[in-house]
């Protein structure tokens, strides 16, 4: 399973790459309004910091205006994928974008039959947001679960992002399923290294270890 930083934030992408798990990297409007920096600088900065697939949004809404927006994204690194929300324009546009090369993220899936149909009109690769689904009493990784089962059922290679992560056992469900890519805030993703058994054993060891003569 791949491991991506659902983040803008420098520091963070810096240091997660730094633990050499880090596969790429998503963005999106919200996140990069966090950050204190020129647009373009930071999407340039990030595609230096990750050499893998580093998503940012299209915040077009019609298909020509969405492939214009999206020549220009891929533009600034040859690491860039344009995420897209599935809607119809988008679907009209991911199909243009997949015949030009340029790789999509079609985002805000919330449906098997979306990422179905973004992955027929060419997608790279499908978000379903788990989390927002989960906050509505529905369980967010059954959408998971089935998009794969329809990709598997018909040799679709299209790459399943699952996205909008809150919490640990999300990735475990996630890997459990067998989806190729999990997209984490860095909170959860320092979270997945910490276990209160391992904090234990380590401070037990020291201890032993201060006796040991030397």
């Amino acid at each position: 399973m791949k491991f991506f930083l659902d983040t803008a934030n420098l520091g963070q992408i810096k240091e997660a790459a730094s633990w050499g798990i880090l596969d790429g990297v998503t963005t999106n409007p919200t996140l990069i309004s966090k950050e204190n920096v020129k647009f373009e600088e930071l999407i340039k900065e990030i595609t230096r910091i990750v050499p893998g697939p580093i998503s940012v949004e299209s915040v077009s809404t019609k298909a020509k205006d969405i492939v214009k927006e999206a020549e220009s994204l891929a533009k600034m690194a040859d690491n860039v994928v344009v995420k897209i929300p599935i809607c119809v324009e988008g679907l009209k546009a991911i199909r243009e974008l997949s015949q030009r090369g340029v790789q999509v993220n079609t985002t805000l899936i919330f449906s098997p039959l979306q990422a179905l149909l973004a992955a027929k009109a060419g997608a790279r690769y499908v978000s379903p947001f788990i989390g927002r689904l989960d906050d509505i009493a529905h369980p967010g990784m059954d959408l998971v679960e089935q998009t794969m089962i329809m990709f598997d059922n018909y040799g679709i290679e299209t790459e399943v992002i699952v996205a909008s992560i809150r919490h640990p056992l999300h990735v475990v469900e996630a890997g459990l399923i067998g989806a190729d890519i999990v997209t984490v805030p860095f909170p959860v993703l320092e979270k997945l290294v910490k276990h209160p058994l391992t904090d234990i054993g380590m401070e037990r060891f020291l201890k032993d270890w201060a006796k040991v003569k030397r």
